[in-house]
């Protein structure tokens, strides 16, 4: 026996597969999340699964390079990417198939495949769900897209009082150090510090560059500004008093978002991190993340204005996206909203009679699940689920209940 065959049936490292009733229950929160973000006037779009590879890193795809597969088209050479996340295609689709001087909110589903998992224990497939809100700069389509993220993971089972909003604005940071005139090599290296929040770090090199004293207290203070929201935005104020006017509109721009977030969330927990720069690189405004009472992230997100200049068309956006299987399990797998726990069948013996099948015909029209015997299996009604049975009665088909 060939040894290499006890592999076969095992699948590559963070790559997962859903058996029936987990599959049911992720596709029915897929199909409430696209349902309730029309309701919001989000439209459905489909973008593919491969893409020339400089169209599919343009923008924010950028920093994904080393998440992406990359193949080589055999029909002209040119090297193909399997998209690694979701949202620089659909800013492709709004500022080249979809260009529009007016606002388009676009919702969006679908498997992304990346060359490494982001921790222990997560998948390199995930099932991406997400919103972009595309030509708009104002903090009231922040407010949105925040509002809608948390609507869907509401009505996907979650409580609300278990959810923590913790946000960021990466406008405060980017503020202080252009006022400061920083050259590239040293920004970088001040900005990985913070990154990691190596206080000495940050020292080290505020002290080697010799910035001025307000900037090291403004930078130090950074580091520090984070917690409650209203704790935070109240210090930032203090302790930044003296910093650019940009800084001050960022902080006025989060403290609207929040504010509006809460009053259709009042029961969400919202933390602020000013030295949160996840995404600084392409993010412009505020950044958010959604986690539940156990700090599992459900979603994150923020605003990337620009993102379609390279395609010709420069737009404001704000998004979120998240996992759906993630989520799924978040919810409890197999719960008994799920569709295999709660649809019980109607069980059918082989018969050809052109009555049973506009029966059943008319039963499955009606919604209902109706299953046929196969000849020479001995799989019973209550192996596969059912709990009523189609029996004829005076040459009539009706559905009987199974003891």
């Amino acid at each position: 026996m060939n040894e290499n065959n006890t592999d076969r049936w095992q699948l590559p490292d963070g790559v997962n597969e859903l058996l029936p009733a987990d599959a049911w229950w992720v596709e029915k929160l897929r199909r409430q999340i696209i349902d309730n973000s029309f309701l919001w006037g989000y439209e459905l779009v489909m973008p593919p699964l491969i893409e020339y590879l400089d169209s599919l890193l343009t923008g924010t795809g950028e920093t994904l390079d080393l998440q992406t597969f990359k193949i080589i088209d055999q029909h002209n050479g040119r090297t193909l990417g399997i998209r690694a996340d979701m949202t620089p295609q659909v800013a492709r689709m709004d500022a080249h198939a979809l260009r529009s001087e007016y606002p388009n909110r676009f919702v969006y589903t679908g498997t992304v495949l990346r060359t490494r998992t982001d921790g222990a224990g997560s998948s390199r497939t995930p099932l991406q769900f997400g919103a972009e809100l595309f030509g708009h700069p104002g903090p009231e389509s922040d407010a949105e897209i925040i509002q809608l993220m948390l609507d869907n993971i509401v009505k996907a089972g979650v409580v609300d009082s278990d959810l923590l909003l913790d946000m960021g604005h990466v406008g405060v940071y980017r503020a202080m150090v252009n006022s400061a005139a920083l050259d590239a090599e040293s920004e970088s290296h001040l900005f990985d510090a913070i990154v990691r929040g190596s206080q000495p770090d940050v020292k080290q090199i505020l002290d080697d560059r010799q910035c001025e004293e307000l900037f090291k207290a403004q930078i130090y203070a950074l580091m520090e500004l984070a917690g409650d929201y209203q704790d935070v935005l109240h210090r930032a104020r203090q302790q930044l008093c003296e910093s650019a006017t940009q800084v001050h509109e960022a902080l006025d721009n989060l403290q609207l978002i929040i504010e509006a977030v809460l009053s259709v969330f009042p029961k969400v927990s919202v933390h602020v991190d000013l030295a949160e720069l996840r995404g600084y690189r392409y993010h412009t405004g505020t950044i958010f993340t959604l986690y539940d009472s156990e700090g599992c992230a459900l979603a994150r997100g923020g605003r990337y204005d620009a993102i379609g200049e390279e395609f010709g068309h420069a737009r404001s956006a704000t998004g979120f996206s998240g996992d759906l299987i993630n989520l799924a399990h978040v919810c409890r797998w197999g719960s008994t909203t799920g569709p295999t726990a709660s649809t019980k069948g109607i069980w059918v013996q082989t018969c050809d009679d052109a009555g049973l099948w506009r029966k059943i015909q008319a039963l499955r029209s009606n919604g209902e699940r109706v299953l046929k015997a196969l000849p020479g299996s001995n799989m019973r009604a209550q192996d596969s689920n059912c709990d009523r049975r189609l029996v004829k009665v005076d040459d009539q088909w009706i559905v009987e209940s199974i003891d």
